[in-house]
Parts: structure tokens; C-alpha cells; sequence
């Protein structure tokens, strides 16, 4: 199988994960040393667009790492398909404006998780048919699971920063998932 067949065979999500994958096996191979123990040392993100399961026929994607609006847009546009999004609510800074076209050509439902959701109900209102909020990860989990909305993808992807680690949100939502 030539390498090209590999690649069609991940999909489109894994593409660019894999290019970066081949330009790291060669940077390990440079000659400077501390060049090659600085790149030999890289680790694939976790929380990237991991699948986490698929539960009554929806599909759950593990995205906590996304914390711009620019890595969630990336996100949602790798999604192949009509998604429910779960995002951060908390962070001041994000401009959701930026991820209206995004949003209004995928989501059937976005789901706010946190206290400050005005912002992003101003952002997709008449855009999205479904603007709901939630208090915490594992009530966005349950209302994505049941929303009824058939032939979607779940997708956590907080495009913003609310204080905590990406890498407890990210197990906190597969937590959550598994346990549907």
C-alpha cells in the first residue's frame, strides 16, 4: 500500500496530523543534536478531534484541546456532516462572530457551557436553529444525547479558555460519553 492509500484511508481529519507527522520524522533526522532530541521528544496532542464513541447512532468527538476560535473553526470544519457543538461560554476574549459561517452551514444545536452565555447567543442567533445552555460538561453530554436530532456529530470544541485544563475537560467529556 503506497502512502498516499494510507493517508485516504485515515480520512480527511487525520490528514493534516499525518503531513506534520512526516515533517517531524525528518526534522528527527537532522544532524544538529539538540534540534533532533527537541523534535524526537514531540507527542500528538491529545484531545484533537479524537472520536470518542458512537451511542444510538451519534458519533461524539473529543475536541478540548481547541481553545481559540481559530483551532475550533478548524475543528468544525473537519467534521464531515451536520454536528450539535458544545462550547466554553467563560472566555471574554473569544469573538464567536468568526465561526458564524461555520456554524450556520453545520450545527443543528450549539450548546453553551457556562455562566456568560449571552455572548454567544447574540453571535448565533438567527443562525442556528437550537442555542441551549448548560452549567457543566456532563449536562451538555446528556442534553446532546437527547436532543432527538438524528444523523449528527457531537462535537466538543470550547473555542476559549475558561480556567480549566484542557486535559480535564477532555476527560470529563469522554468520562461523561462512555457512561451514556
Amino acid at each position: 500500500m503506497t502512502n498516499l492509500e494510507t493517508l485516504a484511508r485515515q480520512g480527511r481529519t487525520h490528514i493534516p496530523s499525518s503531513l506534520a507527522g512526516i515533517d517531524t520524522a525528518k526534522l528527527k533526522q537532522l544532524r544538529n543534536e539538540q534540534l533532533r532530541l527537541c523534535f524526537a521528544q514531540m507527542q500528538e496532542q491529545r484531545y484533537r478531534l479524537e472520536f470518542v464513541a458512537r451511542v444510538r447512532g451519534m458519533e461524539f468527538f473529543n475536541d478540548a484541546s481547541s481553545r481559540s476560535v481559530n483551532a475550533s473553526w478548524y475543528a468544525l470544519n473537519s467534521i464531515e456532516g451536520r454536528i450539535i457543538w458544545i462550547v466554553n461560554a467563560d472566555d471574554a476574549r473569544a469573538d464567536y462572530r468568526k465561526l458564524v459561517p461555520i456554524a450556520k452551514s453545520k450545527a443543528e444545536m450549539i450548546i453553551c457551557v457556562g455562566f456568560d452565555t449571552n455572548r454567544l447567543h447574540e453571535a448565533f442567533e438567527n443562525t442556528v436553529p437550537t442555542i441551549v445552555d448548560s452549567t457543566s460538561i456532563n449536562e451538555a453530554v446528556h442534553m446532546a444525547y437527547c436532543s432527538n436530532i438524528e444523523n449528527v456529530k457531537v462535537v466538543f470544541s470550547p473555542a476559549g479558555e475558561n480556567g480549566v485544563s484542557y486535559e480535564t475537560e477532555g476527560e470529563l467529556f469522554t468520562r461523561e460519553v462512555n457512561e451514556l
